[in-house]
């Protein structure tokens, strides 16, 4: 087994980067001719890593969609993690229109986002959040008047457990 001494100051520089509590040790880098292996046994290892920006991609099976006009309508009812994209279009009226999202758990509902315009002119609004839903929990979408529509998609990311849910249909390789 021969040992040689490693030179190289990009290697030296990286190896202060990664490892902080070693800048002073004060050693050179060397380099052995036994081959030790090494098992990455981490999921980015398997290739199984799939981006957020593509886990999160809307599918034909797995997107909700949602609309209230004048009324009501439940976006998401199922426990995890969501990610809601909306927009909301208050047309010009002589009354104050509003638009908006309420969570419940079946007992009680709470107001998560209020889109109110008074008789001052229309307005669009564009948006998007990720919610998280308890057991028993739903989200919906409230409108007040024709005027006020309240339209977009959501799909479900995670589990409850924070596992990551793929679009329908994609299975990473």
């Amino acid at each position: 087994m021969s040992i040689s001494s490693v030179t190289s100051e990009a290697l030296q520089l990286k190896l202060r980067q990664l490892l902080p509590s070693q800048q002073g040790f004060g050693t050179d880098l060397s380099a052995s001719d036994t081959i030790i292996p090494i098992i990455d046994l981490t999921s980015a290892a398997e290739g199984s890593d799939v981006g957020q920006n593509l886990q999160t991609a809307f599918s034909f099976a797995s997107v909700n969609a949602f609309s209230a006009i004048n009324g009501t309508d439940v976006v998401a009812n199922t426990p995890g993690f969501w990610k809601i994209y909306w927009v909301a279009n208050l047309s010009d009226t002589n009354t104050t229109i509003t638009a908006e999202f309420e969570i419940s758990d079946g007992l009680s509902t709470k107001e998560l986002l209020k889109i109110r315009r008074n008789a001052n002119g229309a307005g669009s609004y564009v948006g998007e959040f990720v919610m998280f839903l308890n057991a028993g929990e739903s989200i919906s979408v409230i409108s007040n008047d024709v005027s006020a529509a309240l339209t977009g998609s959501a799909q479900q990311i995670a589990d409850v457990n924070g596992t990551l849910v793929n679009p329908a249909g994609f299975s990473p390789q």
